[in-house]
C-alpha cells in the first residue's frame, strides 16, 4: 500500500510566485528514515525541504539541502510556518519549531511572518587565496562564523561576481573547517543609494548542492549583528541579490534576530511512498 506524505511548495522571502526562494515542506504523521528524507529532498531538487511532525502544541522541524541535512535554514521554516497558518493553524498567530538550533518561532503580523532566530557572531580571518581565486576579486575584508562573510566595496562588485564552484568547495579544507561540518559563503556589501535598503547579499553553498542559494535566512542571522554594528541601526532592510532575488525585514536583539519576509504557495500535492 503506498504511504500519501501532503507535500507543498512555498515561495519565501517574495509576495510573488516564481521569485523568493522555493522550499518543499512536507506534513509528516511520524519521523521518516533519514535516509528517505535524503531522498525525497534530492527527488524535489531545491536547496532545502523541510519535513513537520506535529508535537504538541509546537512542530518537529528538519531541513535537507538536496545532498545532507542541516541544522538552520530561514526560507524553509518561513514556508513551513506559511503553510501551518494557511491550513492546519489558521486560528493562531504564532508557531513554535523544536529544531537542531533551538527553539524557533516564527509569528504573523498584519501580512508578514517573522523569524525569531539566534544571531550568529563573525570574526574577521585571513583573505583565503582559494576563496579570492574563487570569487575572482580582492574583499575588503573576509570574517568566518558558520558560514565565511566576504565583505565588498559596492553593490556594482557583488552582482557582477561569477563565481568559480569547483574552487569554492575547496575553501573549507583551505581554512580549516571539518570536512563534515556544513558551511556557505555570503557575500555582502553596502546597498547603493537608489536601492531601498541598507545592504545586499549573495550566498553560495556548493558543498551541500547549492551553487547559489535565492534568499537565505541562515546567512542574515549573520549579516544582522554584522550589519547593524556597521550602520549603528537595529533595524534594517535587506536585499538577497540572486536571479530571483528576496526582500527581509530585519532587527538586530542582541542574541537574537527578527528576519521577516512574505511568502506565496507555489504547489499543493502528495508524495507517494511505497
Amino acid at each position: 500500500m503506498m504511504k500519501k506524505i501532503p507535500y507543498h511548495i512555498v515561495d519565501a522571502f517574495t509576495d510573488k510566485v516564481f521569485g523568493g526562494n522555493p522550499a518543499g515542506v512536507c506534513l509528516l504523521d511520524k519521523w521518516l528514515p533519514d535516509g528517505i528524507m535524503q531522498s525525497i529532498a534530492a527527488e524535489n531538487n531545491l536547496s532545502e525541504t523541510a519535513f513537520l511532525l506535529k508535537q504538541g502544541d509546537c512542530y518537529g522541524l528538519r531541513w535537507f539541502t538536496p545532498t545532507l541535512e542541516i541544522d538552520l535554514c530561514g526560507h524553509a521554516t518561513l514556508a513551513s510556518a506559511f503553510v501551518l497558518f494557511d491550513d492546519e493553524e489558521s486560528n493562531r498567530d504564532e508557531l513554535s519549531f523544536e529544531t537542531m538550533s533551538g527553539t524557533l518561532s516564527v509569528i504573523k503580523s498584519e501580512g508578514m511572518l517573522y523569524l525569531d532566530f539566534p544571531a550568529l557572531s563573525v570574526s574577521k580571518c585571513p583573505d583565503y587565496p582559494t576563496l579570492k581565486e574563487a570569487l575572482g576579486i580582492c574583499p575588503v575584508a573576509t570574517y568566518k562564523g558558520d558560514d565565511f562573510l566576504v565583505l565588498l566595496d559596492s553593490e556594482e562588485t557583488l552582482k557582477n561576481i561569477h563565481p568559480d564552484f569547483s574552487l569554492l568547495k575547496k575553501v573549507a579544507a583551505e581554512a580549516g573547517v571539518d570536512p563534515n561540518t556544513f558551511i556557505g559563503v555570503i557575500i555582502t556589501a553596502p546597498a547603493s543609494k537608489d536601492r531601498n535598503c541598507d545592504f545586499v547579499s549573495r550566498y553560495f553553498a556548493p558543498s551541500a548542492g547549492i551553487d547559489e542559494d535565492p534568499v537565505t535566512g541562515r546567512a542574515h542571522c549573520s549579516l544582522i549583528p554584522f550589519w547593524s554594528q556597521r550602520l549603528g541601526k537595529q533595524k534594517l532592510q535587506a536585499q538577497q541579490l540572486s536571479k530571483r532575488g528576496g526582500v527581509l525585514s530585519c532587527e538586530y536583539l542582541g542574541k537574537r534576530v527578527k528576519i521577516g519576509g512574505k511568502a506565496v504557495r507555489y504547489l499543493r500535492g502528495e508524495i507517494y511512498l511505497p
